[in-house]
């Protein structure tokens, strides 16, 4: 799934790919600006185990070799709601954001749900990343609910 973006400030110098095990470095630097700190080794494993299930993605989007953003969604199953795409990560290189290129991540994941038979995909947020409530409001999400996350560190 390689698709070069049509419209936008970077369109014509702007790629989106199937993530690789070669992206793992820049794929963890770009975690980080998440506040997710992950080796470029650990980033690797996850990939490979992405690579291996059909009903997961993982993009990567370039301007030229860079790697300027990723996305990863997978498919959920639940007993209580129709299966839909859920994705897990989204992000685009600070001085990259406002270029369309998270536009084209979300559009290639929609494109992939839709392939999958698909009717739904989401996004979960955190709540004090409002300048991404703000893009996702604008791609045409809106916010269905707000929830409190739980977990338990097993030892």
């Amino acid at each position: 799934m390689e698709t070069t973006v049509t419209s936008g400030p970077i369109a014509e110098t702007l790629s989106v790919r199937v993530i690789s095990r070669e992206d793992a470095a820049a794929v963890a630097e770009l975690s980080a600006q998440l506040g997710y700190e992950a080796t470029a080794e650990e980033v690797q494993e996850r990939i490979c185990h992405l690579l291996s299930n059909t009903e997961q993605v993982a993009l990567v989007a370039c301007v030229g070799v860079e790697v300027v953003g990723w996305v990863e969604a997978s498919v959920v199953r639940r007993l209580q709601s129709p299966a839909h795409a859920l994705i897990g990560g989204l992000v685009v290189k600070n001085g990259m954001r406002g270029l369309g290129v998270g536009k084209r991540l979300c559009a290639e994941v929609e494109a992939w749900s839709r392939g999958k038979g698909l009717a739904v995909v989401r996004v979960t947020s955190r709540n004090t990343r409002e300048a991404a409530h703000r893009f996702y409001l604008r791609e045409g999400y809106r916010q269905t609910k707000v929830s409190a996350v739980f977990e338990k560190v097993l030892s």
